[in-house]
């Protein structure tokens, strides 16, 4: 194939269908250079995929082959989930605010400094479950279109369908860049999340229970950095042979009380701010 190959994986569960993904991009992914090699790195290998998780709660939840730990991977869900960090974000009219440009968060909950796509989500999904407009985008053209550092997340779709008189939310993300190896997980795994709750939401709505439909994960470039290459061999690669699928994920069940306890210390850190909390007045959501 001369073009940049379109892949497909699939699992169960979030680290089976990660893991897959993972397997088919060194399998079959192409040489692609970044602008961000430097002189001597190799290419990264490159293609575009489309992931589906057809349970996306079922255990095990995690994968233990992920940048840092639990800890991290609760913190980057909150970031995702409730906006812990969107004051991080700098102000535009101070040329000297070196902070960031935006976070996810702030993108679907504020969009343009207003718009709140996730409580339009809630809301369109209540009245009309089978629309095929119920989206949630992150890009804005004005200010990412010459952005050193613009969104690799783009955008979000819901669809609930039916079966057996049991209706179940269904959600596809896209990215335009997404590290398979250092990232991708971490990302699938907050934005299942974010499908939880707002199926939680709009069961609320409705009085109705809807739960999780399938997630479909689709990357314009799913990547892993040359520079990266022997990390993942040398770490992904060799626990893939020496351990068996048990010994390289966590049940969440396992660990909840962990996360749990992570969480609250999260959420009592003077660098956690609850900017915009789905779960306001609705009494929470059991997770795992």
């Amino acid at each position: 194939m001369a073009g940049i190959p379109v892949l497909t994986a699939s699992g169960e569960n979030i680290p089976e269908a990660w893991e897959n993904s993972l397997f088919s991009l060194i399998r079959y992914g192409c040489d692609m250079p970044t602008q961000y090699d430097k002189k001597d790195d190799p290419p990264s290998i490159d293609s575009t995929m489309l992931i589906t998780v057809s349970e996306p709660l079922s255990e095990p939840v995690i994968h233990r082959d992920m940048p840092g730990g639990l800890r991290d991977l609760e913190q980057y869900t909150l970031e995702i989930t409730h906006g812990i960090k969107n004051h991080r974000i700098r102000d535009k009219n101070d040329p000297d605010d070196n902070r960031w440009g935006y976070t996810y968060h702030n993108r679907l909950a504020a969009y343009h400094g207003r718009f709140n796509q996730l409580e339009h989500i809630i809301s369109r999904l209540s009245r009309s479950p089978f629309s095929r407009r119920v989206q949630a985008i992150t890009w804005y053209v004005p200010d990412d279109s010459f952005s050193e550092d613009p969104p690799c997340l783009q955008s979000l779709h819901f669809r609930i369908s039916e079966k057996n008189n049991q209706k179940y939310l269904n959600m596809n993300v896209r990215f335009r860049s997404n590290d398979a190896y250092l990232a991708a997980f971490m990302n699938m795994y907050s934005l299942v999340r974010l499908q939880e709750i707002i199926a939680y939401r709009v069961s609320l709505e409705t009085g109705e229970e809807i739960k999780l439909g399938r997630y479909c994960h689709i990357a314009d470039s799913y990547h892993i950095y040359g520079k990266d290459r022997d990390l993942f061999d040398n770490r992904f690669m060799r626990m893939a042979d020496k351990r068996n699928f048990e010994d390289r994920t966590y049940r969440y069940c396992d660990v909840k009380k962990e996360m749990e306890e992570y969480r609250n210390e999260i959420l009592s850190e003077k660098d956690s701010i609850i900017s915009y909390d789905l779960l306001k007045n609705t009494g929470g959501v059991e997770n795992g």
